[in-house]
Parts: C-alpha cells; structure tokens; sequence
C-alpha cells in the first residue's frame, strides 16, 4: 500500500509527525532517504517531539553515527546518520545490528551509505522536496 504525507509548512510538522507515527504501525527500523536538506533531521526533531524526548537533546549524529534518546515512556530510540559512513564495516563497528535487533525505533538518516547491511523488514520513506519548498513523505507498506 502507497502512502503519502505532505508537509506544506514548518508549522504543520509536528501534526505530520503524528500522523507518521500512527501510519507506520509496528515498524521499528525508519530508513529516511532524501538529498541533503531535504529535512531528514528535521523531520527526526519533530518525530522526537511527538514521542517526548527533550527537544535540546536531539541533534544530527553525523559525526557520532548514533545517538540514543530516551521517549517519554522511558524507552530508548536510536537516530542515526550515515553520511559519513565509507565502509559497511564501520556501521558494523558501532554494533550497527545490536541496535537494530533492539527492538527500538531507529530513524536512520543516509540508509544509502548502508544499503546491504538493511534488514528486509526496514521501512523505507522518501523525503522530497517539491517545487513550492513543501515536503513529500512517501512510502510503501
């Protein structure tokens, strides 16, 4: 099944973020593919909000390759940003499938750098960037 969440302003995120949240279901690995500005970490920021972590403490983990927030419910979720990333190794150095064997939400950004260490259940969202400035989720489920 196709699906689709526009997202026309800044101020209308956090409601796109929501619905994200319900859309996805049980899926717990969130590859976010998009061109760099097209919002990943933003949109990362305001998933976070939704799920109460502590906004001040969510930031790109470009140069950490992960970072590990904890929801309001007190459950951990990981962010991750792959742009750095050369070789596979070096996703598997950080116990890449540990995290992703967790059972925790996983947003990962640039999943490209990672393609073939991806399990088959991850839920691959396209960020676009359309020709007004707005933004297109889409996915398939």
């Amino acid at each position: 099944m196709h699906h689709e969440i526009e997202i026309p302003t800044l101020s209308a995120l956090d409601m796109a973020a929501e619905r994200f949240l319900k859309e996805i279901g049980d899926n717990r690995l969130i590859a976010l593919y998009g061109s760099m500005g097209a919002g990943k970490t933003t949109f990362t920021t305001a998933l976070c909000r939704r799920l109460g972590v502590v906004e001040d403490a969510v930031s790109s983990p470009t140069f950490a390759i992960v970072n590990e927030y904890r929801t309001a419910s007190g459950e951990p979720m990981y962010h991750f940003d792959f742009y750095r990333i050369e070789r596979l190794s070096e996703a598997l150095d950080i116990g890449f499938y540990d995290y992703v064997d967790s059972g925790c939400l996983c947003i990962m950004e640039w999943p490209e750098n990672i393609e073939d260490l991806l399990p088959e259940e991850t839920l691959r969202v396209s960020i676009s960037v359309l020709p007004d400035g707005s933004r297109k989720l889409s996915w398939e489920s």
